[in-house]
């Protein structure tokens, strides 16, 4: 995964993703590095547009915070379900805390 961000980082600088540069990257980042990982990862970045990809990864993440905002949006059935196993959890710490007070008295 390192070596993903040094060429990421390298490409942020505009300079050009190579074996040579990776592995700079990588061992000022205190990396060990693989020769044989570093020619993998920039043969197969070779023909990809990394900003495409990013722009791709960027959309890919997005449908995730609304359907957070739908999770803050529950139904009252859901919500009294929750409430109802709040009040189940509480019980059951109660009934251990009286399982442990009997133990020493």
């Amino acid at each position: 995964m390192e070596l993903v961000y040094a060429a990421l980082l390298l490409h942020s600088a505009k300079k050009p993703v190579d074996e040579a540069g990776v592995k700079k990257v990588a061992e000022a980042a205190g990396v060990k590095a693989d020769s044989a990982q570093i020619k993998a990862l920039v043969g197969s970045l070779k023909d990809v547009n990394i900003d495409e990809a990013i722009k791709g990864a960027a959309v890919a993440a997005a449908p995730a915070a609304p359907a957070a905002a739908s999770a803050e949006e529950k139904p009252a059935e859901e919500k009294k379900e929750e409430k109802e196993s709040e009040e189940e959890q509480e019980k059951k710490a109660e009934e251990a805390a009286g399982g442990l007070s009997s133990l020493f008295g």
